[in-house]
């Protein structure tokens, strides 16, 4: 028998729907509670690292997520020229080993509603509309207090999971004062129909934005995405967003001329901030322990945002179900397993934006590439 019967995860997110999953089926009943008042079915594309393909088949979706993604096992560099010149096609390495493609791209609530449904079927009980607003841990539980659709609530737990994002109110609660700074980017993205000629993601370095890139994410469809200088878009129209992204992408061709056009849908055009963060120490106080992006986040220039996210709940679960107690020894394990991993993704991400910025020719992009590689190609 597991140490604790009962856990409640506050978001559902990647990591809380993973770690809901792996939690259910050690036994341990699990409260998801999430301030939303469902999932979105709008949403961009994601690029998957075959690190998170593995885990991905442990919570035992991986056959779904498969039909419903867009595998690929080379990554593209063209030049910024009118001809869109292929300079290089270069194998991607294969983090998850070989029964994995080295990356997949999917439509992001796709696997959110995967996942959910995995959860559920396991027997999650799912909250939705649920605002978390204090915590009392008294060294043998956690009291969680909240607001349900209206309705004030008092649930008692022997863990808490702080899955809740960003700007997590859980990590707030606790007293980690590590929140997420800007890194001096912003990234356009959209969701548009797939080229014929689009078959793995292609990069751009240079012209009027940093990168220039597309991945698809199934046979019909695909994620581009453009990262510039970051700016306040707060004030840009729907329309005027969409007209903002089809006038930088004006500089690059190939496949790219015919995705212009296609960026037309006020609903699938978004744009974000670049941010990153890592608390860097402990993630727990007391029985309370905040995982994926509540814990460390990156900008999405090696792509493992998901993979750490999905890692966080399966190294968790893994050591909360073996313990024959919760006490310091789980978090300190946890410590060690996870965060030197998190802080090397963090650090390559940063440091590709950081000669970005620079403009830094001797840049030694692949050496660092290959050192996230051979990190993340290790078991979690």
């Amino acid at each position: 028998m597991p140490a604790l019967s009962s856990v409640g995860i506050v978001g559902a997110g990647f990591a809380g729907l993973a770690a809901a999953i792996l939690l259910r089926e050690g036994g341990v009943d699990v409260d998801l509670l999430d301030s939303r008042d469902g999932l979105s079915d709008i949403g961009s594309g994601i690029t998957i690292q075959g690190n998170a393909c593995r885990t991905l088949a442990r919570l035992g979706v991986w056959d779904e997520v498969l039909e419903r993604s867009y595998p690929a096992d080379v990554l593209g560099l063209r030049a910024p020229d009118p001809q869109a010149t292929v300079v290089a096609l270069i194998p991607d390495a294969k983090t998850g080993g070989p029964d994995f493609p080295a990356t997949i791209g999917m439509y992001r609530p796709e696997l959110a509603r995967i996942l959910l449904a995995r959860a559920e079927e396991l027997g999650t009980t799912v909250r939705w509309s649920t605002l978390v607003d204090g915590l009392e841990d008294d060294g043998d539980g956690v009291t969680l207090h909240s607001t349900s659709n209206g309705e004030r609530l008092t649930d008692r737990y022997d863990l808490v999971i702080g899955a809740d994002g960003l700007h997590s109110a859980v990590r707030s609660m606790i007293g980690i004062e590590t929140t997420p700074e800007r890194n001096g980017m912003g990234i356009w993205r959209a969701f548009v129909p797939r080229p014929d000629e689009v078959t793995h993601t292609d990069l751009v370095y240079g012209g009027p934005c940093y990168i220039a890139g597309y991945c698809p994410t199934s046979e019909d469809r695909m994620y581009a995405y453009l990262v510039e200088d970051a700016q306040d878009r707060t004030l840009l129209s729907p329309e005027e967003q969409v007209a903002t992204m089809k006038q930088l992408a004006q500089a690059y061709h190939g496949p790219w001329d015919e995705v212009r056009e296609s960026i037309d849908d006020t609903s699938r055009v978004n744009y974000t901030w670049f941010t990153s963060h890592l608390i860097d120490g402990p993630w727990n106080r007391g029985r309370v322990v905040v995982i994926g992006d509540a814990a460390h986040s990156c900008p999405p220039t090696v792509a493992q945002g998901a993979a750490m996210a999905l890692e966080d709940a399966l190294v968790l679960s893994e050591l909360l179900l073996a313990a024959d107690a919760v006490d310091d020894s789980v978090f300190a394990a946890f410590t060690e397993r996870r965060l030197g991993r998190a802080r090397e993704v963090v650090g390559a991400s940063v440091q590709l934006c950081d000669w970005l910025f620079a403009h830094d020719r001797t840049a030694d992009v692949p050496g660092l590439m290959r050192r996230v590689a051979a990190v993340v190609g290790q078991p979690a």
